[in-house]
């Protein structure tokens, strides 16, 4: 029987307001006893994709740390950010928040580098693509593994998700993940907003994880821990 966590309570950071409504499936069925916090700022998306491809406006490291002390002082047990394209905003704001962190994305990483050397990468944003590289080879290199990483940008499925065409994003991602699931041990879809795929995906020929299912799981058990 799972633990009871009534009485604790997540606390979100999210890059774009609408990643709030994506998770929320993962909410109700993982931590269903769970009190929730959403904290959004769209102007975050918006300076992380005007930006130079691979970089992060310093500002926006500035929020992350800002907001992740609002939501502690607000009382929340943990804290988690729901963006992949500053993932690494995490660990430079660990020295300034004492309420435990956890990154969306780094469950699926650990999780893919377990299965093999050869790793897809899919994702719909220029921006995302660096960072999430970045954080698959770092969960490798904890491993004590070398990886081959094969990412894949399918730019027009984020413009159809935005313009409220699920069934093409869908569609897209789906065409490319047939595609580059012959040439690799596992895929990770690098935005959260990629999770609404996951009923489409049981019968793919690799794991395909996404960090709606695999980050909620590992924000459970981060909270049993405590």
């Amino acid at each position: 029987m799972a633990k009871s966590l009534a009485g604790k309570t997540l606390g979100i950071i999210h890059a774009a307001v609408f990643t709030a409504q994506v998770v929320e499936p993962y909410i109700k069925e993982i931590l269903p006893d769970v009190a929730v916090m959403h904290l959004g700022d769209d102007t975050i998306q918006r300076d992380n994709l005007s930006a130079p491809v691979g970089t992060i406006p310093p500002a926006n490291y500035y929020k992350f740390a800002t907001y992740a002390r609002f939501l502690q002082e607000a009382g929340c047990d943990l804290i988690m950010l729901g963006c992949s394209t500053f993932n690494s905003a995490v660990d430079m704001a660990r020295p300034m928040v004492t309420a435990p962190l956890l990154n969306i994305d780094r469950p699926m990483m650990e999780m893919a580098v377990a299965q093999g050397r050869r790793i897809g990468l899919v994702g719909t944003l220029p921006s995302t693509m660096p960072a999430s590289e970045r954080l698959l080879r770092a969960a490798a290199a904890d491993a004590g593994r070398e990886v081959e990483v094969f990412p894949v940008l399918c730019s027009e499925a984020f413009r159809l998700l935005r313009a409220g065409d699920t069934k093409g994003h869908n569609g897209l991602l789906l065409q490319e993940i047939g595609a580059l699931s012959g040439k690799v041990d596992a895929i990770v879809l690098a935005q959260v907003s990629m999770s609404a795929l996951e009923s489409q995906l049981t019968e793919t020929r690799v794991p395909v994880y996404n960090s709606g299912r695999t980050g909620f799981a590992r924000a459970r058990e981060m909270l049993e821990a405590l």
